[in-house]
């Protein structure tokens, strides 16, 4: 199994394939609309416009499962990141990125890319997985990192 063979639903709640995004630099991330990190989404949106040409892909995946930080339904959350930061990167129906509802993506994510002390756990929200163009977790950031500061690192693989 890979990345491509993962279907998830998009803010529209329409099925996609992953596989769309083949050959594409991909930056992953679970978000919320009431969290402390959520200011992330000007910075996520800011190097989506500087590498979306060279084909870079950044794939937000809203989640309730801290602190019931999104709470709101996709069309509530599609207006408030299109509104309130003017996202064009494409955004995703609410999953479950931990737990025994787990979304396959994120439990493929937390397996080949376990986080710090091995932990397979999404443990907050704005946990970032960068992918090459083939598909390969090459790193997994935590909540705190300003994906500002991981252009070096998309840089390499762009």
């Amino acid at each position: 199994m890979t990345i491509y063979d993962i279907k998830v639903k998009t803010i529209d709640l329409k099925e996609i394939d992953l596989s769309q995004f083949k050959e594409k630099v991909i930056l992953i991330v679970n978000t919320a609309s009431t969290c402390g990190f959520t200011p992330q989404y000007e910075s996520l949106e800011k190097i989506f416009k500087k590498y979306k040409d060279k084909g870079f892909e950044i794939l937000a995946f809203p989640c309730n499962q801290f602190n019931q930080q999104e709470k709101g339904n996709e069309e509530e959350i599609k207006n408030f990141c299109r509104l309130k930061y003017d996202i064009s990167f494409p955004l995703f129906a609410k999953i479950e990125v931990k737990g025994k509802n787990q979304h396959p993506l994120f439990k493929y994510l937390t397996e080949n890319k376990p986080g710090l002390f091995g932990s397979k756990e999404v443990k907050w929200n704005f946990t970032k997985f960068l992918l090459d163009r083939k598909g390969r977790i090459i790193k997994r950031y935590a909540p705190a990192t300003d994906p500002l500061s991981i252009q070096k690192d998309i840089e390499k693989l762009i």
